[in-house]
């Protein structure tokens, strides 16, 4: 065999893995552009006719559809972990926060992060919440204090004469 057709082979060669790392790694980058030049370049190196070239582009189609459902059903059995699957459980029952969980934010002070008419946010020893005024406008930088929770909904009022650090 001449140098050219095995220097084609190894493009198709080299093709076949940047494919399938690109089956395996989410998104359409780098291996998938150039697994797709390897393998166009391999089958231009590897023939001499348009018959040949028709030929040999069938043959990479069914490798390549043979390689999607190996990658497919290795991944299916969890023989191979794909990094765009979740393989976390998420039940509903630990995804559901009660108001009741919430208690111990009661009488906790923080500043106004932003404007409260009514809602706005409000940071509490480093953490930002998502808050309602009891009805009053409150400006950002204010002093505020939790006094409610209903359903969820942490309700502040603005104490009095202070201001804070936003």
């Amino acid at each position: 065999m001449e140098t050219v057709v095995w220097i084609g082979i190894a493009f198709l060669v080299v093709g076949f893995v940047l494919i399938g790392i690109e089956l395996v790694v989410p998104g359409f980058g780098l291996p998938g552009v150039a697994g797709i030049v390897c393998l166009v370049a391999g089958v231009f190196l590897v023939t001499d006719t348009l018959e040949e070239g028709i030929l040999v582009t069938v043959v990479v189609i069914v490798i390549l559809g043979i390689l999607m459902a190996v990658i497919i059903g290795l991944m299916h059995h969890r023989k191979f972990k794909s990094p765009i699957i979740l393989d976390t459980e998420i039940r509903p029952e630990d995804s559901y926060l009660e108001a009741s969980d919430l208690n111990y934010l009661l009488g906790r002070e923080g500043v106004a992060v932003t404007d409260l008419h009514p809602s706005g946010k409000g940071n509490f020893d480093g953490i930002e919440l998502d808050l309602l005024s009891e009805g009053a406008y409150i400006k950002k930088g204010s002093r505020i204090v939790i006094h409610k929770i209903n359903a969820n909904r942490l309700t502040v009022r603005e104490l009095e004469g202070r201001t804070g650090k936003a």
